[in-house]
């Protein structure tokens, strides 16, 4: 066998997994049978709230093909079935019961109401149209603020209030930080700015879809899921099932930003039917089924607060959420604003901090984690911040960063939310980002075009960011009431021909954790590459895992890998030291051998394997395997930061939007594959300017969602996007071996306020400090021409983006 000799990680590997993808030869969920299948469809409110007064399904239980008809009632009739919530973020917090089929009333358009199981999928959309479903019409509540005020008719009238959970952060409280009631009082600058995140659609180019087969000893539940640990747990849980009885397995998944981190009404019906029927089952939605019934992600009304004094010395920050969970609670909605409840105060010194938080319910489809969960969100409202304040005081949005922010000599660096951050150098990344932007040559060319009046004005626009990354550390989950831990496991199955079997509890949905895993593996056990299968997805192969999300999966997934690899290290070691006739304390392991020291005695790690397979001559006491398995829990989060350019030209006399130039610089730690950070980052970028530009869900007066296809609801293709300039630093995390931080949700995260504020500095000598995204040509347009903030929200109609001329909107929510 031969030994690695050039390092693996660090190396610009193109993905193994790709063949198979690019090629068409892998098997998404939909495309996977079984003998007797069936095929399960989901009947769904047109209306956004109402009570059920009948469903008759006679007819469609006549329908060519037609197994059975199923309601709420039929599926669920002691009505005690709910969908889980993991994250109960305070003991208070109001969390209604949702049915997996809608039982008296339905809440959102969109929600199931009744499912029909038929031979082909044909038959069972077909007969959908044949269920006759009576409404009698409730108040709809739209609108956070709208949801709150008083009298406001209610989304779920056995809690007696639309209002979910408030959680509060207070600096002064937590003794991390001054009062920032004070701080605001002493300021001799006071900024205060309004915020709207508009709602997104994950839009995932697969859509969900499962199938369940009951006829063996074990429930098994193919899903396109992000979380199939998870999924196998909660569904156990939900069900009254017993665990060991239920496999779940997630194959090849075609992308999920989050949207797939949920256990489905869906995933449920079909196990219920499958169990019924005693018949192989399986769902695939539609891309209008996406749109209306997968979870949505941010909107929020974000109010701020800002106190400096009058040399730019930031000293206090006062936030104020509202954010809308929909009409029921995801698996972990009510927590992602609290995440970003850690990352307002981002990279800045800020010694006084209030956060506070008002989820809210709504006649809307609930919303959930999406691309950073929490962190976008945050680096939107205080990058936007860190500018209009820059405006106020006069002074280069950029020096007031450099004057607030953390310097690389004071890391480890404890923040005012409590956090610490390992590692950084935000000065490094930023001048590296300036240099490749032109920072200076660009604002003389702003200046020109200013004074002669240029109808397309230049703006440019600055985010520096950091990001709380490794989701994982249990103990601070805990403490935050998260429904589980943040561990992952790994394990590693040596051969006797000297391959690797990697089981990861991480579940690849994009990331290339073939890929990179293999890198990892083939540096630690000094093994050809090609020498690595990395398998996960399936809970009967890799029995334990926490999943991917977060940004977790190379943080903490990889470095439980690293610690398996180290254990078969020390296995190996001692039959090595048998085989050789020495001390283990004489042996050198490195590039796949082991050698005595000053000489030139040496057995491979293939060798070995070799040997304790045949199991001949092993040492007193060592069992016949190399195999090892880990599990690592981080005693910190990663964090990664960079610093994000953008310079857009504005026409002044249309409001079309054109990106000229983009520059990001992140640190992201110790890079395990160049090309896969790449793709990483061009991912991001493009759904954070697409936040800026383009996407919003909108919902008329009656609950109905206007932007339910492709039509209305505009997603980039890479023709409309920039070509981006990227480029790194690195500083090595210090919470993990390999000095990893994370990658996954970088650039969307930091993206979306760069366009942003290049967009408002273009044309803000025009008295406009904000416009509400996404930024279409309309909203650009009406705020020149009124100096006012050009907003949506709901009632709106649909539209926004590049190409799109929207009506006027009325005011924000």
């Amino acid at each position: 066998m031969t030994a690695t000799i050039e390092p693996e990680v660090g190396k610009g590997r193109l993905r193994k997994e790709d063949e198979r993808l690019i090629t068409g030869r892998t098997r998404w969920t939909d495309n996977l049978t079984l003998p007797g299948l069936v095929h399960l469809a989901v009947l769904r409110s047109t209306v956004a709230h109402a009570k059920i007064v009948s469903i008759d399904t006679s007819a469609a239980k006549e329908m060519p093909g037609v197994l059975a008809v199923y309601t709420g009632d039929d599926l669920d009739p002691e009505g005690k079935i709910g969908m889980p919530c993991a994250w109960p973020v305070t003991p208070d917090m109001k969390s209604p019961r949702r049915p997996v089929l809608a039982q008296g009333t339905v809440n959102f358009a969109g929600e199931g109401v009744a499912v029909v199981v038929a031979r082909s999928a044909g038959e069972a959309q077909d007969a959908l149209a044949e269920i006759d479903v009576e409404y009698e019409d409730l108040p709809v509540v739209l609108g956070l603020e709208n949801a709150l005020a008083e009298g406001a008719p209610l989304v779920h009238e056995e809690l007696g209030t639309n209002r979910n959970a408030l959680w509060v952060f207070d600096s002064g409280e937590a003794g991390s930080g001054g009062n920032v009631e004070q701080a605001i009082s002493d300021a001799e600058v006071v900024v205060k700015r309004r915020f709207r995140q508009q709602r997104l659609v994950p839009a995932f180019m697969e859509p969900r879809a499962c199938m369940v087969d009951p006829t063996a000893a074990q429930l098994t539940m193919w899903s396109a899921t992000q979380i199939p640990h998870i999924l196998k747990t909660m569904s156990a849980l939900t069900l009254g099932l017993p665990e060991h009885k239920v496999r779940v397995i997630a194959p090849d998944v075609g992308g999920g930003f989050g949207g797939k981190i949920a256990v489905l009404p869906e995933e449920i019906m079909c196990l219920l039917v499958a169990q019924k029927l005693g018949k192989p089952v399986k769902w695939t939605e539609s891309r209008s089924e996406t749109m209306v019934a997968a979870h949505h992600g941010r909107d929020q009304i974000q109010d701020l607060t800002i106190a400096a004094n009058r040399d730019g010395t930031v000293t206090g920050l006062k936030v104020e959420l509202l954010a809308d969970m929909g009409a029921y609670l995801g698996l972990v909605g009510p927590g992602v604003p609290i995440l970003g409840a850690f990352m307002f105060n981002a990279i800045y010194k800020i010694p006084a901090y209030h956060f506070a938080c008002t989820n809210v319910f709504t006649n809307t489809t609930l919303t959930d984690a999406y691309r950073g969960a929490g962190r976008p969100e945050a680096t939107f409202a205080i990058e936007r911040m860190m500018d209009e304040l820059a405006a106020e005081l006069g002074m280069d949005p950029m020096e007031l960063r450099e004057k607030n922010w953390i310097k690389h000599e004071e890391f480890p660096y404890t923040t005012v939310s409590t956090l610490t951050y390992d590692s950084g150098n935000y000065e490094a990344a930023t001048q590296k980002a300036m240099e490749l932007f032109g920072y200076e040559a660009l604002r003389q060319e702003q200046r020109e075009r200013r004074e002669r009046n240029d109808p397309v004005q230049l703006g440019i626009g600055i985010s520096t960011f950091t990001e709380m990354c490794g989701l994982a550390p249990s103990r601070v989950l805990g403490s935050l009431d998260y429904g589980a831990g943040g561990w992952e496991h790994a394990a590693i199955r040596m051969l006797p021909t000297g391959k690797v079997e990697v089981i990861t509890g991480a579940s690849a949905h994009g990331q290339g954790h073939e890929t990179a895993w293999s890198q990892i593996v083939a540096d630690q056990l000094g093994v050809p590459f090609e020498d690595v299968e990395v398998l996960h997805g399936d809970t009967q192969s890799s029995h334990k895992g926490l999943d991917t999300y977060g940004s977790r999966s190379l943080a903490v997934g990889g470095i439980a890998v690293v610690k398996a690899a180290e254990k078969v290290i020390d296995k190996a070691r001692k039959v090595a030291a048998h085989m050789m006739e020495c001390s283990e304390d004489d042996l050198e392991f490195s590039g796949g051998k082991f050698t005595v020291k000053g000489t030139d005695r040496s057995t491979g790690i293939g060798d070995i394997a070799l040997a304790v397979f045949a199991a001949h001559d092993l040492p007193e006491g060592v069992e016949p395997t190399l195999d090892s398995e880990a599990v690592y829990d981080p005693e910190n989060f990663s964090f990664p930061h960079g610093t994000h350019l953008c310079a857009t030209e504005v026409d002044t006399e249309t409001g079309r939007v054109r990106i000229r130039s983009y520059v990001c610089v992140d640190d992201v730690g110790k890079v395990v594959n160049p090309i896969i950070v790449e793709g990483q980052m061009h991912g991001g970028l493009a759904q954070g300017i697409a936040q800026a530009l383009y996407e919003e869900a909108v919902y008329d007066e009656s609950g109905t969602l206007t932007s339910g296809t492709f039509a209305d609801y505009l997603l980039p293709s890479a023709a409309d996007l920039p070509s981006f300039t990227t480029d790194r630093t690195e500083t090595p995390s210090t919470t993990n071996p390999l000095g990893v931080k994370g990658v996954g949700e970088a650039g969307t995260i930091a993206s979306t306020p760069a366009v942003v504020n290049a967009v408002v500095d273009a044309v803000r000598h025009f008295g406009v400090n904000d416009i509400e995204m996404p930024l279409s040509p309309m909203r650009v347009w009406q705020a020149i021409r009124t100096g006012e903030k050009a907003a949506g929200g709901p009632g709106a109609e649909a539209g926004g983006g590049l190409g799109s001329i929207d009506a006027a909107h009325g005011g924000a929510q």
